[in-house]
């Protein structure tokens, strides 16, 4: 479980392909505290550390994970956003977040707004992922406040130290992110589909 609070941001040093898998190494301010089995979520993708060396560890992500999510179109010398997994008793400053993306969404506009930035999704309606007024949901890994809910389109403000420490400041119109739906709404969702 994760918090969508980043830790840290991590370059990716190379890109290798064994069959349906892609090994991502990532160079990282943590790498020195992780383990291997360890969970950390990249862009909000929760993957096991599976090697360390010095200051670069690596994870790997299999088909399924690269159909679903924006890894696949990562590049050597890309940034991601980094989280380790929450320890229990740890306070749970963003929100309830599992590292498991629903699908991905486009970047429909970015406007500055006398010093925080405003960001607008569209994402896929028929795949029934619904955002809530005044919900969270998970930008890449990042937890953020839903303004301007709708059926396949939603907004969010960044402040500058989220735009300054995370991967918005990367994002422009047209950019692939992944996301992760509340799991509290998607709960109160799936129970009411069972009743109608």
């Amino acid at each position: 479980m994760f918090t969508g609070i980043i830790e840290d941001l991590g370059t990716i040093t190379a890109l290798n392909n064994d069959k349906d898998n892609l090994h991502i190494t990532v160079s990282s301010n943590i790498t020195e505290e992780l383990k291997i089995d360890q969970s950390v979520a990249h862009n909000g993708v929760c993957l096991t550390v599976v090697s360390l060396d010095k200051d670069e560890y690596v994870v790997t992500a299999i088909k399924e994970t690269l159909d679903k999510t924006n890894l696949g179109q990562l590049e050597v010398n890309a940034t991601v956003n980094l989280e380790r997994a929450i320890k229990l008793g740890d306070r749970l400053d963003g929100h309830i977040v599992q590292g498991h993306v629903d699908q991905t969404a486009i970047c429909e506009n970015v406007r500055e707004q006398n010093g925080s930035w405003f960001y607008t999704f569209s994402y896929d309606a028929a795949l029934n992922n619904v955002t809530i007024e005044k919900g969270s949901v998970t930008v890449n890994g990042v937890s953020l406040t839903v303004v301007n809910s709708k059926l396949n389109e939603f907004s969010a403000a960044i402040i500058p130290y989220t735009y300054k420490h995370t991967t918005f400041k990367d994002l422009k119109k047209g950019s692939l992110v992944n996301l992760e739906f509340d799991v509290i709404g998607k709960y109160v969702k799936r129970l009411n589909d069972l009743r109608s």
